[in-house]
């Protein structure tokens, strides 16, 4: 099983390409269902989803050497929650956005990282704008359903997942067209929430997007792994680097 996750055999390599599909799809199947009414079918890929989920759990912990280490880990607890939202009937919808915790583990193996770093150059080239991209939708939608399930019994104009994602963007954004608001303190404190991390994911991102792009490459002497794509000399330490060409521009 341990060659599966961590060799480097083909099958290892096609069953972690195998997973990372599972994640995107499972994140792509609780952002969707968030939007629709629960109908049957919805709950039978729930069990599905999270008897795939708990299976894939179970197999890490048993593979590892460090297993209460691993159980601590967010990304575990993640793993937890959606199974629990998964295939507890009890949890029901007041619970449901606990699910989208999920994306915590999409990239989270460094192995998986490794594995696209090595096959994908556009990985390597925008590796630091795709996990900024990849935080900022986790938060947005994180939040969308804290709104939703917070205000959707008492407020009004939250009627739906579309009303509370409008808001989080609006709050997000500082836009602030106040059609939609957030009564009493708890409401505040969710806004304040959404304004003060979200602008700070929005910058993060538009860091990533305007900064000169990054390569890996460990310095011998330091260990600094980030360098400019045309560096000659460490920055920390003024190492000499032999950074290979990926044609870069």
């Amino acid at each position: 099983m341990s060659r599966l996750y961590e060799g480097s055999a083909p099958a290892g390599y096609h069953f972690r390409y195998t997973l990372l599909v599972f994640d995107i799809v499972t994140i792509v199947f609780i952002i969707g269902t968030s939007f629709i009414q629960r109908e049957p079918w919805i709950e039978a890929l729930d069990i599905l989803f999270g008897l795939v989920i708990l299976c894939d759990f179970c197999a890490r912990l048993f593979i590892s050497d460090r297993r209460w280490r691993d159980l601590m880990h967010p990304a575990a607890w993640a793993d937890i929650v959606a199974i629990v939202s998964f295939l507890a009937p009890i949890v029901g919808e007041g619970a449901g956005f606990l699910r989208i915790l999920r994306t915590l583990r999409l990239l989270r193996s460094y192995r998986l990282l490794a594995q696209l770093r090595a096959d994908s150059r556009y990985f390597r080239r925008y590796e630091e704008v795709i996990f900024a991209v990849t935080n900022l939708t986790v938060f947005i939608f994180v939040m969308t359903a804290v709104v939703y399930e917070t205000q959707q019994a008492t407020n009004k104009e939250v009627a739906n997942y579309a009303d509370a994602l409008y808001f989080t963007v609006t709050a997000l954004t500082t836009t602030g067209f106040g059609d939609i608001t957030l009564p009493g303190t708890a409401g505040r404190l969710i806004t304040v929430v959404i304004m003060i991390f979200g602008v700070t994911l929005f910058f993060y991102l538009a860091r990533a997007l305007i900064s000169p792009t990054k390569v890996r490459f460990t310095c011998p002497d330091c260990g600094l792994m980030r360098h400019d794509a045309d560096a000659v000399h460490c920055k920390a330490c003024g190492k000499l680097l032999n950074i290979p060409d990926e044609g870069v521009a």
